[in-house]
């Protein structure tokens, strides 16, 4: 007890009084109206399922959507742009894959209901024609949509100049609330957020791959937000009508906000447990098991309405991570699936048509000669290599019918657009897998001279991260990964 309370009184003096008296927050029950948001899917229909419990995915996003409108409030769909495609130039191969991929996500966020999106520059990959012949609401200005009786404005911007002036129009049209959607980062939307006259801005774009890979709020004057890139999260922003000129963005319950990021702890755990290399099968179920348990208790968790000021106008900000566990919109999952059915043959027959085999090795430089060069010196490494997940790369693409897709193709076989690799998706033969080549480097000039000078000993993580990155092996770690690959006359005595 004498303890308790001395950390009480340090807690006391830690914290500066209040200036003014706010009335007892009560449970603020269902919001007067919802606002769902995506940002920069960069193209991402679902992940590659590399890895295990891998999030995002179209598809559970619409069920997720689903879900709060079948809460009973209004709710909009907005799109912060930088969706249709994940780069601003795309090779002359991938276009009709790319393409296929862009029509399909239009064709998934109009069946979500889609009300409005702000283009970004990754969506002009193919041209502002292509992008406008989608047939997705575009936001060109400030715009307010009205719901039930509920009005949101929505205002496109890149200054907080631009901003102030599309919130002062949307105001004057009634709009009960204004959401920014900022052409930017999030420390740039930071900076120019105070000024800016919205209720909530969001940032359309990471500055990089590293900041996309969270969900970040920064609690200013005026909040800011940015969402987790490639579809992986959404942003649920909810709304109470209530008085007063500014709304005031709720902070959850201190109990419950610990509890929500001691559960974030326990799942990023747990999934990078699942993910261990060599984990025995019944180990990786029961663990499994307990990472799906957990990610649905988050749910529920945040699902519950934060405490509100009585009578206050009050919105709320919620990241809702779209799980490996949570459900599909079958609608949304049929389109997707058709994609995978079309992009196969869409790509085998551009191959068959345009392709071209890959250039020899210019002179004294080596290139690619595939496992069999390999052999005459190294059969003890042969059945090593032929026990390990590597050996098997194509193969599992085969089983997902995706060997002919150019997102996955590149880290399933040995050489990809390199001398005496893999230039054409029709012709893997020979290298097949992720051979000796993808770890020691091409062998041409090691298999005419053979010398330690002249191949790579494979211990370099460097030739790893190139496909165990953040993305599709998230929890990539060199020396546990390693020893997978190892064996007597291969790394071993």
């Amino acid at each position: 007890m004498k303890r308790a309370a001395a950390l009480a009184l340090l807690s006391l003096a830690a914290c500066p009084p209040a200036t003014t008296v706010k009335p007892d927050p009560v449970p603020a029950g269902r919001p007067d109206a919802t606002v769902v948001i995506t940002s920069e899917l960069r193209g991402y229909l679902g992940p590659c399922g590399c890895s295990e419990n891998m999030r995002g995915g179209i598809a559970r996003a619409a069920a997720q959507l689903e879900k709060v409108r079948a809460e009973g409030q209004p709710v909009f769909f907005v799109d912060d742009g930088d969706g249709l495609f994940g780069a601003e130039q795309l090779p002359e191969e991938a276009v009709p894959q790319q393409e296929r991929k862009a029509q399909a996500l239009a064709e998934a966020l109009t069946a979500m209901k889609l009300d409005a999106r702000q283009p970004g520059p990754l969506d002009d990959a193919r041209g502002a024609a292509f992008r406008t012949a989608r047939g997705l609401p575009e936001l060109t200005g400030p715009k307010v949509l009205e719901r039930e009786g509920f009005k949101l404005g929505l205002v496109p911007g890149a200054s907080a100049a631009e901003l102030k002036a599309g919130a002062d129009q949307a105001r004057a049209k009634g709009a009960q609330f204004v959401l920014g959607l900022f052409k930017g980062t999030l420390d740039a939307a930071n900076e120019q957020a105070a000024a800016s006259g919205v209720d909530l801005l969001i940032a359309s774009r990471a500055k990089d791959e590293v900041a996309g890979e969270q969900s970040r709020l920064l609690r200013g004057e005026v909040p800011v937000a940015q969402v987790q890139s490639k579809g992986r999260s959404l942003v649920r922003v909810d709304l109470w009508k209530g008085s007063g000129e500014k709304p005031e963005l709720l902070r959850g319950a201190s109990d419950k906000e610990r509890e929500l990021v001691a559960l974030d702890e326990r799942i990023e755990q747990l999934r990078a447990q699942t993910n261990e290399p060599g984990l025995a099968p019944e180990l990786r179920a029961l663990k499994q098991a307990k990472l799906t348990e957990l990610e649905q208790r988050r749910a529920n968790a945040a699902a519950e309405p934060p405490p509100a000021p009585k009578g206050q106008r009050a919105f709320a900000v919620r990241f809702v991570p779209l799980e490996s566990s949570f459900p599909e919109d079958p609608k949304v999952k049929a389109l997707v699936d058709a994609y995978d059915h079309d992009v196969g043959e869409l790509n085998l027959a551009w191959a068959k048509k345009n392709g071209h085999d890959c250039p020899a090795p210019k002179k004294g430089e080596p290139g690619f000669v595939g496992n069999a060069a390999c052999l005459d010196c190294h059969k003890e490494a042969l059945p090593v290599w032929q026990a390990s997940k590597h050996a098997h790369g194509l193969a599992t693409l085969q089983e997902k019918g995706k060997q002919y897709h150019l997102d996955c193709v590149a880290c399933h076989v040995t050489g990809w657009q390199r001398a005496g690799g893999v230039c054409r998706i029709d012709k893997t033969q020979g290298r097949e897998g992720i051979g000796c080549e993808s770890c020691h480097g091409p062998g041409s000039v090691h298999a005419d001279e053979p010398s330690e000078k002249n191949i790579g000993a494979g211990n370099d993580p460097k030739a790893c991260v190139g496909c165990h990155d953040r993305e599709n092996s998230p929890h990539f770690d060199f020396d546990k990964y390693v020893k997978q690959i190892l064996g007597p006359g291969h790394g071993q005595l």
